[in-house]
């Protein structure tokens, strides 16, 4: 009889402990929002890329390699910042592609991001085809149409989307396949990099006018992160292949300052909206000055690649990578780990820094 009552009671505890971490991420029961939409490059690609014409793409193996799918044009051997943010904000699967969602699936929120994009539409042409930011609105707009459709009426489709979470993380490519390459862009030459970050913000604030004209309410800004850091740019322009390079950082820091000052603009300017801004640029730099303390041993190289620290380019198909994949920050010469975007996704959702999200995090945003 004491055995019976102590293994109950064992069952018990253990049921307790995962309802109390459910809780803590919010993974419990139905979602904590109807819908989330996500807009972005190829840090949250989940495949929009895989049948078009372009070089930025990654439906092979060994990316997806650690991903229960395997490869689905994820730019990571795992999960990517948004899967980790839909699974805390309690979806029960992942965001459905653009290309891929049909029906009444896109009431739960789609995924148009696109690798290579930029809110220039020039950024990423030398890559072939990708979907900008404007194209990505556009998008959203198709998807808005037909959520009336479903739901029967323009007012129930507003109301329902109001409720919505949207989180748009672009720019990174603005920086990386636009203003510093020279070879393919004139920007580098024609702005400073606050004259450039200011022209970045005036097109970003359009396409964002765009997305609450068609009812989008709740918005997460995900700054730049820092593409100086990544193995492509030490490949290309650090001395000793660990030194991060200062001035990308300092573009990025210019435009990320601006973006939330933005988040300030709208929030005082659009009473019914509430917009937040995420660091991952503040977030990715805890990671690279302290990264034993999250488990990262290799810092400054791609898991897998090509090159000076398997920077020059990205994963060719069924190469082998490194088999201890949560030592490293970086997946590929531009993209991290799934256990990177793991730290970066639960920061985003919950910040464990107030400097992580401003004025609040994606939790709060969602209960409002």
């Amino acid at each position: 009889m004491y055995f019976i009552m102590g293994s109950g009671l064992w069952r018990l505890m253990v049921l307790c402990v995962v309802v109390a971490v459910s809780l803590h991420y919010g993974v419990l029961g139905e979602p904590q929002v109807p819908c989330y939409f996500i807009f972005g490059d190829s840090l949250v690609d989940n495949g929009n890329n895989n049948n078009i014409q372009s070089l930025a793409r990654a439906n092979y193996l060994p990316y997806g390699i650690d991903f229960p799918d395997g490869p689905t044009g994820r730019f990571s051997n795992g999960k990517t910042t948004v899967d980790v943010i839909a699974e805390l904000l309690g979806f029960d699967d992942y965001i459905p592609t653009y290309a891929s969602a049909r029906g009444e699936q896109i009431l739960r929120g789609v995924n148009y991001a696109s690798a290579a994009a930029g809110i220039r539409s020039e950024t990423g042409q030398q890559l072939g085809a990708r979907i900008d930011f404007s194209g990505q609105v556009n998008n959203y707009k198709n998807t808005v149409a037909q959520v009336v459709g479903i739901l029967g009426d323009e007012d129930s489709a507003a109301n329902y989307l109001s409720k919505c979470i949207y989180s748009i993380g672009v720019g990174s490519n603005d920086y990386l396949n636009n203003y510093f390459m020279p070879l393919y862009y004139t920007t580098g030459r024609q702005y400073s990099p606050e004259q450039y970050a200011d022209i970045l913000i005036e097109q970003y604030s359009e396409q964002i006018r765009a997305l609450y004209n068609y009812g989008a309410r709740k918005f997460a800004l995900i700054g730049v992160g820092q593409i100086g850091c990544s193995p492509n740019a030490l490949a290309q322009n650090s001395p000793d292949g660990s030194t991060c390079v200062p001035r990308i950082n300092r573009a990025n820091l210019i435009f990320n300052s601006k973006l939330r000052a933005l988040v300030d603009e709208f929030n005082n300017n659009a009473q019914d909206a509430q917009f937040i801004y995420i660091d991952a640029y503040g977030i990715f730099q805890d990671l690279i000055e302290n990264p034993s303390a999250f488990g990262f041993r290799v810092t400054n190289a791609g898991c897998c690649g090509v090159g000076r620290n398997n920077g020059q380019i990205t994963c060719l198909p069924f190469q082998t990578p490194c088999q201890n994949r949560n030592e490293y920050l970086f997946w590929d010469a531009f993209h991290p780990t799934e256990a990177a975007n793991i730290i970066i996704g639960r920061r985003s959702y919950r910040a464990e820094k107030a400097s992580n999200a401003y004025p609040f995090d994606i939790r709060r945003l969602a209960q409002l």
